[in-house]
């Protein structure tokens, strides 16, 4: 925590004092069109391993450089790459470089419908296809992220391979909408996303935006607290081909193998990927074996393009859910209770299965110089189980009746059973964008249909099975989802740019029945339309917003698991963003303020609905505020910094909690207010230093904080996670030219001080002997482990 804040503090105390020492040449410049000689925004300019990009008037500026000849690249979007030796003169050098453009229409138009611009009013950060490469190792896409601002992760196996979660700003995955080239993504029942049906999914993006807060109008699932966008729709001029491989402990692997066709005959692209990785994790017998294809094409001239992708990945891992108990934490860190019922040694497919397929069509229209149209088709077919052995089965728990052995009456068995998922998800996206100097107009919107079948197979029994392949439920569900949003930016006046965007979504979620009530049919109607609002300031350095967004989101599909009397309201997000930052080349730093009041938000309170299990319910009034700092400073050519601070309050003003009491076979309750919403640490911190010794060697020390959170909703200390904080060490080693185009060498060593934290966790109280005892499991992480990746690039 110290390492974190003392980073922050360098680098935006001592920025000043840096930047008054011995001064170095620095290049400046204009990058334009070579045909319409009109500034390019956005480009990415890189030089002696120094990278910046042109702002919206085309200018860029790289101070502190090493006079002499140095090789210039410049890359942007729709432009041909440009690359060029110059000679640095000690007193500076400026340059006007025209880029030649593509006669093709390039832009991911459905990406640029949901994303935030630049001057968009919102807490944003974006990360590109370099920073992803650097990190990308095996483990899952919440990993890749975990330096970002306001977030944490956590991993059941332990080593972020296999199910992975992620936090931002404490909301957990069910509350953060994800999409994929502007493609919903959250599962549409429970609303979380599941990285692991996503193996390797890292190494086909080449681009990352996550929106803290509410964020602009997307797909999917409503934004309760952010969205994370992927894009995997980039364009190779050349034809290309990559090995990437990895290993690391406990026996971790990654394989990767990408190719790409580069353009054919003017017009056509072809790029396909292939991955393996497999683990056996930290945690005992928590293995992953994670499988997965990509396959894109594309046809594309001035101003047309079609593409169509193909992605799948297959996954099998051992169930590793059930958390370490805590009274085994200390003695056993690594203990799995999964597959234990059976006796003697666990059953050894006690596993997890899932295969997902993704098919996606795009069209990109340009229709004139203003306007602009997109649409896209897509489907995704989930189909999987997850297998267990069960000790001491009622019989009548699934339709079975007793089984005779003599005079003597079973009541129950031990058997295997399968729970299955096989699901539909398919819809279409489009937007049509109207773009001039002062204005950007989009309308949009998408309509989806979920169908999915949830059933139950028993593969064995020990007695009383006659049918094989059993099926003692299915229950099927529906959910359809149609949104409409229109966005403007508008640039006021100078330096002034105003936001406005509204959408209407409709969703309707039909459920014929939940396991252990089967009779309960449900279908329910909501209607939301979502406003946000706001103004930004951007001249020369300096940019500032404020900002209003607000959202609404339908309860997922266990929340509906309640008498027809206490179904669940949806709930209610008011989002109120400040924001203030200044950048140039050699340095950045930002300040985020927001506020974020719930109205209905859906919470454990332990109380359990008329089937026995336990739901969340809506409390009236909880709240998110907070302060979110970042910074980043380039101190000299072999060194630079960058940091982030984030300290928040996360309440809910009152609640009531249920206990279990044995004794009564009721439930007690107590009453709560003020209290922290579970997992929501109040400091989240992360800092990264890089040394570069070398043009062709990075040393990169890591660090992240988490303060302490709790696992449920009442403040009690026993009920708590220990903050933790760690650091990671990373080298990176790049060969040019040596038998291959290119080699680059990774090695990452996680938790070098093996600090022994635990991120997440679940809790159980309940009163017996009119005694509270309180019963926690924890999900630890891995101590001292490593990756060590060699990336070759044909």
């Amino acid at each position: 925590m110290k390492f974190i804040l003392g980073t922050m503090v360098c680098i935006l105390s001592f920025s000043g004092l840096f930047s008054q020492t011995k001064q170095h040449p620095s290049l400046s410049g204009i990058i334009v069109d070579e045909q319409t000689k009109k500034p390019i925004a956005g480009a990415v300019i890189t030089i002696q391993n120094r990278t910046t990009t042109s702002g919206d008037d085309g200018h860029f500026l790289i101070r502190n450089l090493i006079p002499g000849k140095s090789s210039i690249t410049v890359n942007s979007l729709g432009f041909e790459k440009y690359t060029n030796t110059i000679n640095l003169a000690k007193e500076g050098t400026t340059l006007q470089i025209a880029l030649k453009g593509y006669n093709l229409f390039l832009q991911p138009l459905e990406v640029k419908a949901i994303r935030a611009g630049s001057k968009a009013p919102f807490a944003v950060t974006n990360i590109n296809e370099q920073e992803i490469a650097k990190t990308n190792l095996g483990q899952d896409i919440p990993f890749l992220l975990n330096q970002t601002s306001s977030v944490f992760v956590n991993s059941d196996a332990g080593n972020g391979i296999g199910y992975t979660d992620i936090h931002i700003r404490g909301t957990d995955a069910t509350r953060i909408n994800v999409t994929l080239n502007g493609i919903p993504y959250n599962d549409a029942e429970s609303q979380g996303t599941y990285w692991v049906d996503l193996p390797d999914f890292a190494s086909s993006l080449n681009s990352i935006q996550i929106q803290r807060g509410v964020g602009t109008s997307s797909n999917g699932t409503g934004a309760f607290g952010a969205t994370i966008n992927l894009s995997t729709n980039e364009f190779h001029e050349k034809p290309y081909a990559e090995v990437n491989n990895s290993y690391g402990s406990f026996n971790s692997w990654k394989n990767t193998l990408k190719v790409g066709s580069g353009l054919l005959n003017g017009h056509f692209t072809v790029d396909a990927r292939l991955s393996k990785i497999s683990s056996d994790g930290y945690i005992d017998r928590a293995s992953s074996l994670l499988q997965s294809f990509a396959l894109s094409t594309a046809y594309i001239n001035k101003k047309t393009s079609i593409r169509f992708n193909i992605f799948s990945g297959k996954e099998k891992t051992y169930q590793a859910w059930y958390g370490v108990p805590d009274s085994l934490l200390a003695t056993d860190r690594t203990y799995n209770p999964a597959g234990t019922e059976k006796p003697g040694t666990p059953y050894d497919n006690q596993t997890d299965n899932y295969q997902q397929d993704h098919y996606q069509l795009f069209f990109n229209q340009e229709l004139n110089n203003n306007w602009s149209f997109n649409t896209a088709l897509f489907m995704t077919y989930g189909r999987g189980y997850y297998e267990e052995y069960k000790a001491a089965q009622n019989f009548a728990d699934y339709g079975l009746t007793p089984f005779t052995i003599g005079n003597t009456v079973l009541d129950s068995t031990d058997l295997i059973r399968r729970r299955w998922l096989n699901n539909h998800f398919y819809g279409q996206i489009g937007s049509l964008q109207y773009k001039t100097n002062k204005d950007e107009l989009t309308f949009g919107g998408g309509w989806t249909r979920y169908e999915g079948n949830h059933f139950g197979n028993v593969i064995w029994a020990q007695y009383g099975l006659y049918t094989p392949n059993y099926q003692y439920y299915f229950y099927p569900a529906v959910k359809t989802d149609v949104n409409f949003y229109t966005k403007w930016q508008h640039n006021f006046a100078k330096y002034w740019y105003s936001f406005a965007d509204v959408q209407y979504r409709t969703v309707t979620h039909t459920m014929n029945g939940f396991e252990g009530n089967g009779n309960l049919d449900i279908s329910r109607k909501f209607n939301f339309v979502n406003p946000k609002a706001g103004i930004t300031y951007s001249h020369n350095t300096w940019q500032a917003y404020f900002s209003y967004a607000l959202g609404n989101k339908e309860p997922n599909r266990d929340d509906f698991q309640a008498s027809l009397q206490e179904q669940p309201k949806a709930e209610t997000l008011h989002d109120f963003e400040l924001g203030v930052s200044k950048k140039n080349s050699r340095f950045n730093y930002s300040a985020d303020l927001y506020y974020m009041l719930y109205k209905n938000q859906l919470v454990l309170t332990g109380i359990i609905n008329d089937v026995g299990a336990y739901t969340r319910v809506n409390v009236p009034n909880s709240y998110r505020m907070g302060i979110e700092l970042q910074g980043a400073y380039i101190f000299s050519k072999w060194i630079n910094a960058q940091a982030n601070f984030s300290l928040s309050r996360n309440k809910i003003k009152s609640f009531t909690e249920y206990i279990d009491n044995y004794d009564t076979g009721g439930q007690n309750a107590v009453q709560h207010t003020n209290t922290d919403i579970s997992f929501s640490p109040d400091m989240i911190g992360a800092a990264t230093i890089n040394i570069i010794p070398e043009k062709n060697i990075t040393l990169s020390f890591l660090s992240k904080y988490v303060s302490k959170q709790y696992m449920d909703n009442t403040q009690n200390e026993a009920r708590s996670l220990a903050g933790f904080f760690t650091e990671t060490f990373r080298a990176n080693y790049t060969v040019k030219n040596f038998v291959f185009k290119e080699w680059n060498f990774i090695l990452q060593i996680n938790n070098i001080f093996n600090k022994l934290y635990e991120p997440n966790g679940y809790t159980y109280s309940y009163i017996s002997n009119n005694h509270l005892y309180t019963d926690n499991n924890y999900f630890p992480m891995a101590g001292t482990n490593y990756m060590l990746a060699v990336n070759i690039s044909l």
